[in-house]
């Protein structure tokens, strides 16, 4: 089994501990969303597209855990180092890189390193397009503009 598919594995189970039927399936769609589009980025990006799926699985899960966005990126971060050195799926670096990407995501602001961009972008991309009827959020309407732009849209 690959190790994205075991974290998946892993992730679905705690989903499916969410009792609320549309909160467990909104937050599926949303991890499964921003992990798809994670990946296509960092095709396009040069990076690691399988590190970047794996980022985009994890990067709310403190939130969907706790049933709280207060912190959820700085949290969600040793939350996913705590799961991956369960899971024993990646290296020291790797998680490093994972957990980074996670614990930067919620600042759209700021400018982070490739993979910490990569994972906000992907956030981004799931967040406008997945509902196209809702307006862009305005801490998000600059990298909506920007990956409009890069992604030829």
């Amino acid at each position: 089994m690959s190790r994205l598919k075991e974290l998946r594995v892993y992730v679905d189970k705690k989903l499916n501990k969410i009792e609320d039927e549309d909160k467990r399936i909104s937050a599926a769609a949303h991890l499964y969303g921003v992990s798809l589009a994670a990946q296509i980025l960092a095709k396009k990006r040069g990076l690691d597209s399988e590190l970047a799926a794996m980022a985009g699985m994890l990067h709310d899960m403190h939130a969907y855990k706790t049933g709280s966005y207060d912190d959820h990126a700085h949290l969600g971060a040793e939350l996913a180092r705590k799961i991956l050195g369960k899971l024993e799926l990646t290296t020291q670096e790797e998680t490093d890189i994972i957990c980074s990407a996670i614990y930067h995501h919620d600042d759209k602001a700021a400018i982070d390193g490739p993979m910490d961009e990569l994972l906000k972008d992907a956030d981004v991309i799931d967040h406008c397009f997945k509902d196209a009827s809702k307006p862009v959020k305005e801490k998000e309407q600059k990298r909506y503009d920007a990956l409009c732009k890069e992604l030829g849209l």
